[in-house]
């Protein structure tokens, strides 16, 4: 396609912080945004232009979002793919099938291992009388996930031995057993990749979970990181590849002594990359604007050697003057309406 002209429509499936961040940088480029998403807290509604609430199945309502748009894109990657299989695919950016490896782990897992990469040993678990076997095959200490909807630490639970996994019940879409691995440390690799297939890497930072959330990122990152960086760009870059993928994209790694372990792929832009905004020449939210519009990249280069980003957890967000104080300071704030405890509410960065 031709590169979409300042004022087209960019409609954007999900509400949350990532399609407020992505409409600002569409906002800035001269287009308006139109937001799909189910009821809640919509705060991407809160910058664009338009917004639908109604139901991912609602197939009449999606239709006649789908005709207000010329280009359509994803801030929240458990939309169900059913519904969009309905609409035009040409106006789809990444395509579905992005979505549909990344919303079930062992799909994503044996995805990954197909392009060459490694993820941490596991096996599925489809039925409560399989996790006793699948325990006893990968061994202990291992982590059990749902295959599907589990985000921020949700939907997983921690065996250190075989009495941990009495007890359990498996869902109906079923879970996955791993590996819990030794590493060094957690990184991101962040792609950008045009509608021409080009594809341009940011830097990667060091990042921190705390109870399965994103806490803080950094750079530089350790030493281990650089020495593993071109191998997991290259796994990054032949997923990419085989999705025929358009905008940004996320897979994260464990930095281990035998080489980068994948853990789990983001088919939209990531939390770990929102220090970009300030941290990089063009931020990943701008660059996947500019992917998905057909327009050329931006440059992805850090502006420092040195960048941290913190995560407002909960009530840490509430006290802005306090945020403020540090005159080095960019605070980001998601004006979402209630502070829970393991919500992300807004994030700070530092950059030099």
């Amino acid at each position: 396609m031709s590169a979409l002209p300042p004022g087209s429509t960019i409609g954007i499936l999900g509400g949350g912080q990532l399609g407020r961040m992505m409409a600002m940088s569409a906002a800035q480029l001269g287009y308006r945004c139109h937001v799909y998403a189910p009821e809640g807290d919509n705060v991407a509604a809160d910058v664009s232009a338009r917004f639908t609430s109604a139901r991912w199945h609602d197939t009449e309502a999606l239709i006649a979002f789908a005709h207000d748009c010329d280009v359509i894109t994803y801030e929240f990657e458990n939309v169900p793919v059913a519904p969009l299989l309905k609409l035009p695919q040409e106006l789809l950016a990444p395509g579905p099938r992005a979505l549909e490896v990344a919303q079930d782990r062992v799909k994503e897992k044996r995805f990954v291992e197909d392009a060459g990469g490694r993820p941490a040993p596991y096996v599925a678990v489809d039925h409560d009388n399989e996790l006793a076997g699948a325990v006893e095959r990968i061994g202990v200490p291992g982590i059990l996930k749902t295959r599907r909807d589990g985000y921020d630490g949700k939907g997983q639970w921690a065996i250190d031995s075989g009495a941990d996994a009495q007890g359990i019940r498996i869902p109906e879409t079923g879970c996955v057993y791993e590996a819990k691995l030794a590493f060094e440390c957690e990184f991101s690799v962040i792609l950008v990749r045009g509608r021409d297939g080009e594809v341009r890497f940011w830097d990667s930072t060091r990042n921190r979970h705390d109870k399965g959330i994103l806490a803080h990122c950094e750079l530089p990152a350790p030493a281990i990181v650089g020495e593993q960086l071109e191998q997991a760009r290259g796994l990054a870059a032949k997923v990419a590849e085989a999705l025929g993928y358009i905008g940004v994209l996320t897979l994260e790694f464990f930095a281990t002594k035998d080489g980068p372990v994948f853990n789990e792929m983001a088919p939209r832009v990531h939390n770990s990359g929102h220090w970009t905004i300030e941290g990089a020449v063009t931020s990943q939210f701008e660059n996947h604007v500019r992917a998905i519009c057909g327009l050329p990249l931006g440059d992805t280069r850090s502006v420092s050697d040195t960048m941290v980003m913190d995560n407002l957890i909960g009530r840490q967000a509430l006290d802005l003057a306090t945020h403020l104080a540090d005159g080095r300071a960019h605070v980001h704030l998601y004006g979402k309406s209630e502070a829970r405890a393991g919500r992300k509410m807004g994030h700070v960065t530092w950059v030099g």
